[in-house]
């Protein structure tokens, strides 16, 4: 066993993880090492759009989980896609970039976590952005990810917005602006047309030039090594060949909701009854590890459509993507730059409400099963997903081996309020998928014809609803006893050690989750320089 010293031992090549290891690098004197399980995510499957949103069932750069059974949705398995490589889940994710609503980290400071309110949070989501459509107090310009509008042009833009319309909506050209209500076309975290994850706006510039920084990939970390309750390095296994560094300074976890929990378990972390149930020696007991598992609950309606504006499998349709391919490759515009998931919106089911409860993601394509489930038919469809779950769930161990997946455990629709909120987004969505603009192009509705009822409403849920990809909450920051980290993000009676990604948020934000794990990251790296 070899063994090496650093002063940061990042764990997980993620969004977060490639914030901490580009920004603590920019001391020529810090010596980073970060460790990351997939490859280096710089191949053309990454950078092109269409071709990169892996959230489908496939091990392209994708653990590709699921859950156990749910309950909730009538003992389906749900999928978790979840990124292996550099740039993690902004790999294989559909670029959507939101931050969230103001409420929600207001409500974060409220719970007792201070300095992470909005306004403490807003100047780092300016500092990460380099916007190329907006330059005001909620924007940045010069941050290494780069944020734009989609380049594909699709006519269906101007159907969905004259839809909304039709059905009362307002439209909204900027949901990270001074409202977050209102239908429209999604920013993207693209640069002239091409995906920007977090790899590349943070750390593959710095690879080959600083020799402060060290990445290795292929990485199976087994454990977090302690000595007098601080963390002071890691055991890893990288082809075949297992080696042990040290962290003069701090181990940094940034594996995300599903593997940074379950590593602080497998490194004696965790609830002290589970941990001994699988042999594992307890270091801390730590029993809020892995509990409060949060989820954006999903519902899909898909159409079919005769139009080759719309993704699928035809003669002409074949034709058309050959065409765009040549396009793309001449000028980065076209089809081929898709997200999918291009326009959206956020609704209120109850006029009194603060902020919108349930999120639309609306996609150029017929998704059936998070295409699991294959259809060649072109179409359309909308998600509506439910923004601030009761549910809680929880990720544990199935064994004490780190090469097998833990047992993720959402709770779906596990609190009946949760169910509630969702037939009532169905009712908001369908006005808007009802209104005559996409009436007169669709030809086919493939779920939700003759669904009407409330009970036939709640019955399709259970039996077609799943997750839009937002797994937050298993090592929550906070004071109280089911808390694992503090407002420091460092780990509750351990020394040496944070978490810094999604599993930190005490609650889920009301959004997509990339862009505010940027923002927690950027925040880290202050917290980490001033102690």
């Amino acid at each position: 066993m070899t063994i090496k010293e650093f002063d940061y031992l990042i764990i997980g090549g993620g969004s977060a993880g490639c914030v901490l290891a580009g920004r603590l690098s920019e001391d020529e004197l810090t010596r980073v090492a970060l460790f990351e399980a997939g490859g280096q995510g710089d191949s053309w499957v990454v950078k092109t759009p269409a071709a990169a949103v892996a959230m489908l069932p496939t091990s392209i750069n994708n653990y590709a989980f699921e859950t156990v059974p749910q309950k909730g949705l009538n003992g389906r398995r749900g999928y978790q896609p979840r990124g292996k490589c550099l740039g993690g889940s902004s790999a294989i994710n559909a670029m959507v970039y939101i931050r969230g609503h103001k409420s929600d980290y207001d409500h974060w400071a409220a719970l007792g976590n201070m300095g992470w309110s909005y306004d403490d949070l807003l100047p780092y989501f300016r500092k990460s952005e380099n916007n190329a459509e907006f330059a005001d107090e909620f924007h940045g310009t010069d941050g290494p990810l780069h944020v734009s509008a989609l380049q594909t042009h699709n006519p269906f833009h101007h159907i969905y917005l004259n839809a909304a319309k039709e059905a009362g909506f307002a439209i909204n050209s900027d949901f990270n602006g001074a409202s977050q209500e209102g239908i429209g076309i999604y920013q993207v975290t693209q640069k002239n047309g091409e995906r920007w994850t977090a790899a590349r706006g943070y750390l593959h510039p710095h690879m080959k030039t600083r020799a402060n920084l060290h990445v290795h990939t292929g990485v199976q970390v087994e454990k977090i090594v302690f000595e007098d309750r601080r963390a002071v390095g890691i055991v890893y296994t990288q082809a075949g060949v297992r080696h042990e560094v040290r962290a003069r300074k701090e181990v940094i976890l940034c594996a995300g909701a599903i593997n940074s929990p379950q590593l602080l378990m497998l490194s004696g972390v965790g609830p002290a009854e589970h941990l001994k149930a699988h042999g594992i020696s307890v270091v801390h007991d730590l029993p809020g590890v892995g509990q409060n598992l949060q989820d954006h609950p999903d519902f899909i309606f898909g159409y079919e459509a005769k139009s080759l504006d719309l993704i699928g499998v035809s003669l002409g349709g074949g034709a058309r993507i050959a065409k765009e391919i040549w396009k793309y490759s001449q000028t980065r515009k076209g089809m081929i730059s898709t997200n999918f998931a291009e326009g959206g919106g956020f609704l209120k089911t109850d006029p009194t409400l603060i902020a919108p409860d349930v999120q639309l993601h609306f996609v150029v394509a017929l998704v059936d099963d998070h295409a699991r489930k294959f259809r060649t038919a072109h179409g359309y469809s909308c998600h509506v997903c439910v923004l601030r779950p009761h549910s809680r769930g929880q990720v544990t161990l199935a064994s004490a081996d780190s090469r097998d997946v833990p047992l993720i455990d959402p709770n779906f629709l596990g609190d009946e309020r949760d169910l509630d909120t969702l037939v009532k987004g169905f009712k908001l969505t369908r006005q808007l998928m009802d209104a005559p603009s996409f009436v007169k192009v669709r030809h086919k509705d493939v779920f939700t014809a003759g669904v009407h009822s409330e009970a036939d409403i709640r019955h399709l849920i259970r039996q077609r609803a799943d997750t839009v990809y937002h797994p937050v909450g298993t090592c929550k920051m906070g004071a109280e006893a089911m808390a694992v980290v503090d407002a420091q993000l460092k780990l509750h009676g351990l020394a040496g050690l944070r978490v810094v990604d999604g599993s930190i948020m005490p609650t889920l934000i009301g959004g997509n989750t990339n862009a505010p794990i940027i923002a927690i990251a950027e925040k880290a790296v202050d917290m980490i320089r001033s102690s």
